[in-house]
């Protein structure tokens, strides 16, 4: 069975969504071998924001360096394939981690639905247990796994001793599930931490801070924590780290917003600490090599683009929280610093997010926004309801029935616009399909 049918026939029987305790999949994984022990050194990354950018200058410094490196995402975009990375490497000299073939994943699927005997468990477990068979069989230097939600009790939390645990920044987000608050969030994220294991901390609010501090401490962990053991910045269109090693003098990383010197400085942090041996000139090969689709990229040209103006410039991002919002929103006043244009934003949301604080972060901006429902998922925000979170953050907001729609309504506009296409890496992924861009 090929892994689209599988997982449908799976998903018959698990549900999706997450189960905040570690006793099934452990169970499971004690079915299969242990694979979670049998991991090459591997470094574990939680956060609300910028997970997936972190993990991205990780794999893109590494392999320049000539590691291979396996690497586990979530979610995905286009197909469950892109979650699992596979590095290589030994077998006739280093290349660059693929996505997982289909036959190497049906077979890992299968073989993990085969262990759980229909016992009760969900999706992103089954998910999850497959990333550790696969990274297990599949020989690399080092894999880098992402937490799925939270940390404490995520389904990837069941490694032992990770050669980094990283926390990216925290903010509300999950709240139904982790908290309403930083502190408490702070606190399910730091789960992933370790006794004794070296910890990087990304540049966080003082309440989260200061809860993953007192953690660190109590576990007795090397640390290092941004704004405190490094710092980096811009200057003169460079890219600025600096720690107790000493400096370095970069090109700006390939991933666009200023929140992007913070993922790559992280990443920088947690390859030092580890003391991976990284050579001094993949330093500055690996900034011009980041590739993290749907993190506010400019959207290559396909069938959507074509659709539209060609004064227009399109964008995609699936930041879905404040924090997100934020950064998106500056990067776009900076961007009409330089080339004014009337912001245009199709938007949906699941039901887990605070849609009405998402658009908050564009008010100066005066974007008009078209909704759109989330095709992909039974939790989407109805498009009345999220054009109405819109409205009452003092925004023009449009309902549509679909992304068509809202695409027929944008090809209208007449002079130059931009259009960013946000809110769920769901409609990214929707997105990036029906304008016909391959993943790589």
């Amino acid at each position: 069975m090929k892994t689209d049918a599988l997982i449908e026939h799976l998903s018959q029987f698990h549900p999706k969504g997450y189960d905040l305790s570690l006793g099934r999949i452990s169970e499971l994984l004690s079915k299969l071998g242990g694979p979670q022990d049998k991991l090459p050194p591997t470094f574990h990354v939680a956060g609300t924001n910028g997970k997936g950018s972190v993990i991205a200058n990780l794999r893109a410094i590494l392999e320049a360096s000539g590691y291979s490196v396996h690497a586990h995402t979530s979610p995905h975009l286009v197909n469950y394939h892109e979650r699992y990375r596979i590095g290589h490497g030994h077998d006739g000299g280093v290349k660059k981690g693929q996505i997982v073939g289909d036959n190497m994943l049906a077979d890992a699927l299968g073989r993990v639905a085969d262990a759980n005997d229909g016992a009760q468990i969900t999706m992103f477990e089954l998910l999850a247990a497959t990333m550790f068979v696969l990274f297990s069989e599949q020989r690399a230097d080092y894999a880098i796994v992402e937490v799925g939600l939270g940390g404490r009790f995520d389904g990837t939390n069941v490694i032992k001793k990770p050669k980094v645990s990283i926390i990216t920044p925290i903010s509300l987000d999950h709240q139904t599930h982790l908290g309403d608050t930083i502190a408490a969030i702070a606190f399910e994220k730091a789960g992933i931490i370790k006794p004794g294991c070296p910890v990087i901390i990304g540049e966080q609010e003082d309440e989260a801070r200061e809860v993953l501090e007192n953690i660190v401490v109590e576990k007795h962990c090397p640390v290092m924590i941004a704004r405190q053991d490094f710092d980096y910045y811009e200057e003169a269109g460079r890219f600025i780290y600096q720690d107790v090693d000493g400096l370095l003098d970069l090109p700006l990383p390939g991933l666009r917003g200023e929140h992007q010197l913070a993922n790559s400085a992280t990443a920088i942090a947690a390859l030092r600490l580890a003391d991976c041996q990284i050579k001094e000139e993949t330093w500055e090969q690996a900034m011009g090599e980041l590739y993290w689709p749907g993190r506010f990229e400019q959207l290559p040209s396909g069938t959507i683009t074509r659709l539209l103006s060609d004064s227009s410039d399109v964008w995609i991002d699936g930041g879905h929280n404040v924090g997100a919002g934020e950064v998106i929103s500056k990067e776009l006043e900076k961007m009409n610093s330089l080339n004014s244009k009337d912001l245009v934003m199709i938007c949906a949301m699941l039901t887990t997010k605070n849609p009405q604080q998402y658009f908050a972060q564009f008010v100066s901006l005066k974007p008009k926004i078209y909704t759109v429902p989330i095709t992909t998922s039974q939790h989407g925000i109805g498009t009345q309801e999220l054009a109405e979170y819109a409205r009452a953050a003092g925004l023009e907001a449009i309902a549509c029935h679909s992304l068509d729609k809202a695409l027929a309504k944008v090809a209208e506009i007449k002079g130059e616009y931009r259009l960013l296409i946000a809110g769920s890496l769901y409609l990214v992924g929707e997105v990036l399909k029906k304008n016909g861009t391959t993943l790589r």
